[in-house]
C-alpha cells in the first residue's frame, strides 16, 4: 500500500528521532517506540453522528482514570441479552451502525464505546490490556454480555477479557479480522518504523515487563484457548494488517468451540461491511437464545 507524503515525512521523523536517542540510550529509544505504537491516529474531519447514534442513551464510564464515552440501544421487544459492539484501532464507533440496527431487530440490547484515546472517549494511548480493562469496566457496570462483537485491536483486547469473564457457558463472543499475534503487529510496526536491533529488543523487553505477560500469550490465538464460550471468528485470506497466516495455526488446532467464516479479496476493513458476513454474525448470536 502506497503511503501519502505527509506519513512518509511523519515516518521519517520519527526515524531519525528514535536513531539520535538511542545513540544515547537505548531504553529511552524503545519507550518512545512504545509511545509510538500505543498512539492511534486521530480523524482529520470531525466526525459525523449517524441519524441512529442521535436516538441513542449516551453512557459514560471509567477505566483507569480514563473517561469513556458510548452510547445505547433499547430494542422495541426486547428479549433480556445485551451486545457489546468494540471497534479496532484508530476506529470509532460509528463505523458500526449496520450492526446496531440488525441486532435490535433481534430484540438486543445493544452497547458501543469508543476506546480510549478514540472518538468521543479520553486518553492518549491504546493498546490490548488497556483495551481490555476498559472492556471490563463496562461489563462491571452495563453488563453482563451475552454477546461480544471486537473488530482488529478490539478482537484481541476482547479475548483478552472474556477470559475473565464469569458464566461464559452462557456468552458468545465475535471476533472479526482480530489482531491475532502482537508478535506480528510488532514486526510490521518495525517494518515501517526501522531501529536498530537493540531498540528492538529493548522494546518487547519493556512490554513483558509492563504486561507481566510473554508477547506470545498476548494473542488470540493463547486467549481463545481459555475461553469456553462459543466463537464465530471471521476473517479474510487478503487481510494485509492482521494477516491470515496467523490464524491458520488455530483453525489446524480444531478448538471446538470455534466456528470460522473464511472470506476473501475483502481485505480488513472491508469483511465487517459486506451483507454475507453480518447476516452470519447476525445468526450467530440469535442462535444461542435456543
Amino acid at each position: 500500500m502506497k503511503m501519502k507524503l505527509a506519513q512518509r515525512v511523519v515516518i521519517a521523523y520519527y526515524r531519525t528521532k528514535l536513531h539520535t536517542i538511542g545513540m544515547v540510550s537505548t531504553r529511552k529509544a524503545a519507550e518512545l517506540a512504545y509511545t509510538i505504537f500505543c498512539t492511534p491516529r486521530k480523524a482529520r474531519k470531525k466526525l459525523k453522528t449517524p441519524p441512529l447514534f442521535h436516538k441513542a442513551e449516551n453512557l459514560t464510564t471509567e477505566s483507569d482514570a480514563t473517561i469513556l464515552r458510548g452510547f445505547r440501544w433499547q430494542a422495541k421487544n426486547p428479549n433480556q441479552k445485551k451486545i457489546l459492539i468494540l471497534h479496532g484501532f484508530s476506529s470509532y464507533s460509528y463505523k458500526f451502525e449496520k450492526y446496531v440496527t440488525i441486532f435490535l431487530k433481534q430484540g438486543f440490547e445493544v452497547i458501543a464505546f469508543d476506546a480510549p484515546a478514540h472518538g468521543l472517549s479520553e486518553g492518549k494511548y491504546i493498546n490490548a490490556f488497556i483495551y481490555r480493562d476498559a472492556i471490563l469496566s463496562i461489563e462491571n457496570e452495563f453488563g453482563p454480555f451475552y454477546g461480544i462483537m471486537g473488530h482488529s485491536l478490539g478482537g484481541l483486547a476482547a479475548s483478552l477479557a472474556f477470559q475473565k469473564l464469569q458464566d461464559q457457558a452462557n456468552r458468545r463472543l465475535v471476533l472479526i479480522a482480530p489482531a491475532t499475534e502482537t508478535e506480528t503487529a510488532i514486526e510490521h510496526f518495525f517494518s515501517i518504523i526501522k531501529v536498530d536491533e537493540k531498540i528492538k529488543i529493548a522494546f518487547r523487553e519493556m512490554i513483558s515487563e509492563i504486561t507481566q505477560e510473554s508477547i506470545k500469550n498476548l494473542s488470540v490465538s493463547h486467549a481463545v484457548k481459555k475461553i469456553q464460550s462459543p466463537i464465530l471468528w471471521v476473517h479474510d485470506r487478503d487481510d494485509k494488517i492482521c494477516v491470515f497466516e496467523d490464524v491458520l495455526p488455530v483453525i489446524e488446532a480444531k478448538l471446538p468451540q470455534i466456528q470460522f467464516y473464511i472470506t476473501n479479496g475483502l481485505g480488513h476493513s472491508q469483511v465487517y461491511k459486506e451483507a454475507d458476513v453480518s447476516n452470519t454474525i447476525d445468526h450467530f448470536f440469535r442462535s444461542g437464545l435456543n
